[in-house]
């Protein structure tokens, strides 16, 4: 009998909770999985899941995770013919893709032109615009210096937001409310982004004011030109500009904006000639007008959300297209119920969201149906400073919203966690109130409700 598999055997260049959840779709489709391991993740629960297990390194991340030459080593070693790289780390590093191909190996993802094109802002607004998404307000070229940050903040307006071209996620911005802060704002951007992405490159955006809603589209394609959409996230619950709550279909979009958006995200995704899974964000104002943000060239932490109301494995559909292979699923998924995810950070909300390091010494999973844990929680588990704080992510799906909540509440209320301080109070109250439960939440939610969150 003919081996149908796409790989016989795929390295996962990750730890955490995607690295298990990447390792269980990979023995479902039969392929056998590497794991690699810092000195800190000896006997997590990623390792002892897979088939194999590589150590790559200390536990700082530049020395194991992001270690491009050790982590190739590894794949060669153990016969890996594909990476896949989940998301953080080496996910959208144009770099690396090339330099598996140049290996032969299969980099899970979308090609390494893309990655690069989209992984600059500054690219990807004007491949936006000309793709026909309207854009935030702002540059569509780099800015030197104080004098011209101000001559373009006068044109749009205060406030504005300062951003690294090679930034994402949050990191790598500042917002200046007016001239006389765009001198400090200026050099902490540049000192960011320089340390963290190795480019200095800024330019300059509107800050979108009074708090708009984040929303995202889930784009698929494949490398017979097939693109599709999964619908739309909705992501406004953040803090520190890092997501905490997700859900799915977005209560602040309605069928004429959802119908909109999502077809300008597929026209973008076949204009660059994308396949494999992508995120394309926008900011959404108060009139319902939308906005190009960002393109995420790689698997979101809340993708569970678009699985648990399709029925769509998004890691298996990267991993076959990579193959060659054609996108499994219709050309109109079939959306069934609400789906929302809320993340569980080993960090103390009264201290400003701080992480928590420390060991685990109890843990009690939510057992109710209709709920999905996505973790790599164990009596045991050390985290440390050197990696996100992420624990696990609670996903609970109702046949409508209302019924969703209600089984998240449920899910959250029995989650256990002792050893570490964790946010799982600050959780239960979030989706408690009545803001949230009637849809009237935006980026800014949180840090204006601090105190009554904590």
């Amino acid at each position: 009998m003919p081996d149908t598999r796409p790989f016989k055997k795929v390295l996962i260049a990750n730890r955490g909770e995607i690295a298990v959840r990447i390792a269980r779709t990979l023995r479902e489709m039969g392929i056998a999985s590497v794991a690699v391991y810092s000195g800190a993740d000896i006997g997590a629960a990623h390792v002892l899941l897979a088939d194999e297990a590589v150590h790559v390194g200390p536990a700082l991340p530049l020395q194991s995770y992001l270690d491009q030459d050790r982590i190739l080593a590894a794949a060669k070693e153990t016969g890996a013919e594909a990476i896949h790289p989940g998301y953080g780390f080496l996910s959208e590093n144009a770099t690396f893709a090339r330099r598996c191909a140049e290996n032969g190996i299969a980099f899970i993802g979308p090609p390494a032109d893309v990655i690069e094109t989209m992984g600059s802002k500054i690219k990807a607004r004007q491949a936006a615009q000309a793709a026909g998404m309207a854009i935030v307000p702002g540059t569509l070229a780099p800015l030197h210096n104080v004098d011209e940050i101000v001559a373009v903040a006068s044109e749009i307006g205060y406030p504005v937001a300062l951003k690294a071209a090679m930034g994402g996620g949050g990191y790598g911005m500042r917002v200046v409310q007016s001239e006389p802060e765009v001198q400090t704002a200026l050099e902490g951007v540049q000192r960011d982004a320089q340390r963290a992405f190795g480019d200095a490159t800024i330019y300059v955006e509107k800050f979108l004011s009074p708090a708009p809603q984040h929303i995202e589209i889930q784009i698929l394609g494949d490398q017979h030109g097939r693109v599709i959409h999964l619908g739309e996230r909705e992501c406004s619950l953040q803090r520190r500009y890092q997501k905490v709550v997700e859900e799915t279909p977005s209560p602040a979009v309605d069928d004429a904006l959802r119908q909109k958006m999502c077809a300008a995200a597929v026209s973008l995704a076949r204009r660059i000639g994308y396949f494999s899974a992508g995120t394309i964000e926008c900011l959404v104002d108060r009139d319902g007008n939308y906005y190009f943000l960002e393109m995420n060239t790689r698997l979101q932490v809340e993708h569970p959300v678009t699985e648990m109301v399709t029925g769509i494995d998004l890691v298996r559909e990267m991993i076959l297209v990579t193959a060659g292979g054609k996108l499994s699923v219709p050309d109109v998924p079939v959306f069934e119920g609400h789906a929302i995810e809320a993340r569980i950070y080993a960090e103390d909300p009264r201290k400003n969201f701080m992480p928590s390091p420390g060991e685990v010494t109890r843990v009690v999973l939510p057992d109710i149906p209709n709920v999905r844990v996505d973790t790599f929680l164990t009596e045991g588990t050390k985290f440390s400073v050197y990696y996100d704080p992420l624990v696990a992510k609670v996903i609970a799906w109702g046949q409508n919203r209302p019924e969703c909540i209600e089984t998240l509440r449920q899910a959250l209320g029995q989650f256990e966690i002792e050893g570490i301080t964790t946010n799982l109070s600050f959780l239960l109250r979030l989706v408690g109130t009545a803001d949230f439960r009637d849809g009237h939440v935006h980026t800014r939610y949180i840090d204006k409700n601090i105190p009554a969150l904590t």
